[in-house]
């Protein structure tokens, strides 16, 4: 008996060493791989380095910068102190820390007037951009339009991705996609690890699903067209129709079409699924600068330096929409309380402006009366309950800029 117990002790010690040595293989295994990235991507402590090296995190493809860079002429200025809010005076200083404010740049016209990176981040930074990149797709079609790639923005999914026929997706308008008003069923709950959203880098990066398989299975929740609700699905079926329709990758079309002629400085980067499908509903990496050049398009109607980049009519319609469901305020028919253009935003009690806005606290701000581009890049935990605030400060330091504080 003495001698079959040892043996079953062995036997015991040996197995609980073989499975200390697959755990710590495993551990280590996951430790240096995509998973451990998707994993911790939006941790405390490692949320504000990540946010400036996903072009080096997951696979991406370059946007080259030509030849020539867009310039811009320095006013440097201090910024106010304050700002008004819900009837309250906030710091402005404050707030910029409080929002964990990567970078800040003010423009008025061809003059920058303030311009600080904070965080360890600096001009040559390549903060990602998140739902940012939605406003740069929404050009991209708009163009993809114009030069006769897409038909009409009536025109169905399904008529550009035959992988789409017979699913929820297939049947829904291109509109209704640039409107966030698909009726597609995707969880875009930030709150909740198993969403579709949070569980979606998970999926690419570390199980390296195709995105098409991810969409194609999505099911329809109601009547495309009715109701605006903010989904980054349908962004992402947007960037697979214009891959499919202008026959190269959208970081390729948006190099040819926007990033060399408007004069961008810096080669930036668009993060892809391992099968090379653009997640085009975020993961854009550029610098600040660019960012800022790329809401002077915006501002100046869609063109520069005598060239026309973006379609003046595009910029025209993605704006203000007289769809019911897209107008600010409290809206029976939207999700939020921002109104909604073709991928932008528009704050309520409207000036006027409008805005790209990306989770964590990205923003592209543009105010055409006063010929104002704001760009802020943070990592901002709260990013969800900051937004009108955003736009409060944004809407001072436009006045500010333009000599009206």
């Amino acid at each position: 008996m003495k001698k079959r117990a040892k043996k079953i002790l062995i036997a015991l010690g040996i197995t609980f060493l073989v499975f200390v040595i697959l755990l710590g293989a495993g551990f280590l295994y996951v430790r240096n791989s995509e998973w451990w990235i998707a994993f911790s991507l939006f941790s405390d402590k490692t949320r504000v380095e990540n946010f400036r090296n996903f072009h080096t995190l997951f696979p991406a493809e370059p946007i080259n910068a030509g030849e020539r860079a867009w310039s811009f002429s320095r006013d440097i200025r201090d910024l106010p102190e304050s700002f008004e809010f819900n009837g309250n005076t906030k710091s402005i200083p404050a707030f910029l820390d409080e929002t964990w404010t990567t970078g800040l740049v003010v423009a008025q016209g061809e003059r920058i007037l303030f311009e600080e990176y904070f965080k360890d981040y600096n001009k040559d930074s390549l903060p990602t951009s998140f739902s940012l990149a939605k406003s740069v797709i929404s050009g991209l079609i708009g163009i993809a339009i114009d030069r006769g790639y897409i038909g009409s923005v009536e025109d169905r999914v399904d008529t550009y991705l035959s992988e789409f026929i017979g699913t929820a997706y297939g049947a829904v308008s291109l509109q209704d996609l640039l409107t966030m008003s698909s009726g597609i069923g995707f969880n875009e709950d930030y709150e909740s690890f198993t969403s579709d959203i949070n569980f979606l880098s998970i999926r690419v990066f570390g199980f390296r699903h195709r995105l098409p398989d991810l969409l194609t299975a999505l099911p329809s929740i109601r009547e495309p067209g009715t109701y605006n609700e903010y989904i980054s699905s349908d962004t992402l079926v947007l960037g697979l129709i214009l891959q499919e329709a202008v026959g190269r990758s959208v970081s390729q079309f948006l190099e040819e079409t926007i990033w060399k002629p408007a004069g961008m400085e810096a080669t930036a980067y668009w993060n892809t699924d391992t099968h090379g499908y653009t997640l085009a509903h975020g993961f854009l990496s550029a610098t600040l600068r660019d960012y800022l050049r790329f809401g002077r398009l915006y501002a100046q109607g869609g063109r520069t330096q005598g060239r026309q980049i973006i379609p003046e009519w595009w910029i025209k319609e993605s704006i203000y929409r007289p769809e019911p469901r897209l107008q600010p305020g409290d809206n029976p028919l939207s999700h939020w309380t921002f109104g909604y253009g073709y991928q932008w935003w528009i704050p309520e009690n409207p000036q006027g402006d409008f805005a790209g806005i990306g989770v964590w606290g990205q923003y592209i701000y543009i105010h055409p009366e006063y010929d104002v581009v704001i760009v802020k890049t943070s990592a901002d935990y709260d990013f969800d309950i900051r937004d009108h605030e955003t736009i409060a400060l944004f809407r001072t330091l436009a006045r500010w800029a333009s000599g009206q504080l």
